[in-house]
C-alpha cells in the first residue's frame, strides 16, 4: 500500500482552508465467498493535523469511510509560509504524515 498524503492549504483574509487526499484501502471485515475466510477490516482511525505543533484538527475514522478519503476543513489564525502537518493512524498501525506551508 502506498502511504501517501498530498495537501493544499491556503489563507485567505486569516481563514486558512486544507484539503488533503489520503491514499489507503479503507476496507471492511468481509468473508470470502469461495473459502469462507475472514478478512480483517483495515481503515484510518485517526487523522490529525497541526499548525505550528498546535492540533487544529482530530477526526475519529471507521471502516464506513470510502476508500483514498478526501478531507477539506477550514481554521482561523494561521498566516502564509506557517507550517501545517497532517497525519492518519489506521488500524493495524501503520502512518502516514506530511508536512505543508501555508500558501
Amino acid at each position: 500500500m502506498a502511504k501517501s498524503i498530498k495537501v493544499r492549504a491556503s489563507n485567505k483574509n486569516g481563514l486558512t482552508t486544507v484539503k488533503a487526499l489520503m491514499s489507503h484501502p479503507m476496507k471492511v471485515e468481509k468473508k470470502d465467498k469461495k473459502t469462507g475466510e475472514v478478512k480483517p477490516a483495515h481503515f484510518i482511525q485517526t487523522v490529525t493535523c497541526e499548525h505550528n505543533g498546535k492540533a487544529v484538527l482530530t477526526a475519529e475514522w471507521g471502516a464506513a469511510i470510502s476508500a483514498n478519503p478526501y478531507l477539506s476543513f477550514k481554521f482561523n489564525g494561521a498566516k502564509k509560509g506557517d507550517t501545517l502537518k497532517v497525519s492518519w493512524v489506521d488500524n493495524k498501525g501503520e502512518n502516514a504524515t506530511v508536512d505543508a506551508s501555508i500558501k
